[in-house]
């Protein structure tokens, strides 16, 4: 398909055979779960940067150091909670050779 201001739009992703059928499902599935770190680990940067704020802001007073100190910590916890579970993924993926972030589907033939 060819649009004269844009150019040709070709599919990524070419399902026209029988082994293709269904993997649409699981790199839909694969991309949602990459989104999904993605977002978290943005969550995550933003509270880091907020609690900074608040630790900035406490002015010496004990229960807001405390209480930033802890959201910091907190934050930095999941940020290596996410990198790990994909650190896992890529050895699993690499020791077992079935790939968990991109899957292979192979149907009936």
């Amino acid at each position: 398909m060819a649009l004269p201001f844009i150019g040709p739009i070709n599919n990524p992703t070419n399902y026209g055979t029988d082994t293709d059928r269904g993997q649409g499902l699981f790199t839909f599935l694969s991309n949602l779960f990459k989104f999904a770190a993605v977002a978290a680990g943005i969550y995550m940067i933003i509270q880091i940067i907020l609690a900074g704020f608040q630790y900035i802001s406490a002015s010496g007073d004990v229960k807001k150091t405390e209480a930033a100190w802890a959201q910091i910590w907190q934050s930095l916890l999941g940020l290596v909670i996410i990198s790990a579970a994909f650190i896992i993924a890529g050895l699993v993926g690499r020791l077992t050779g079935i790939n968990i972030l991109t899957p292979t589907i192979y149907g009936p033939q």
